[in-house]
């Protein structure tokens, strides 16, 4: 991964980063791994995060279905 710093915009270079650490899901794995969890936690926490995506794919499905009506 690789930003470059045009015309001493150091702040700017740094937001570019930031947001493609994000993009790659760097901090959501960091968060992560800060603590232990017992692999019946994680493997609820997985359940879950299945769950909001599935509920988050319908309701986009559902929006796309009355745009194009």
């Amino acid at each position: 991964m690789e930003v470059k710093v045009v015309n001493n915009q150091v702040e700017k270079s740094m937001r570019e980063l930031k947001r493609l650490l994000i993009r790659e899901g760097l901090f959501k794995e960091l968060k992560k791994r800060r603590y232990y969890a017992k692999p019946s936690v994680r493997t609820k926490l997985k359940r879950e995060d299945a769950e909001k995506t599935r509920h988050k794919d319908r309701k986009r499905a559902a929006a796309r279905a009355r745009v194009i009506i």
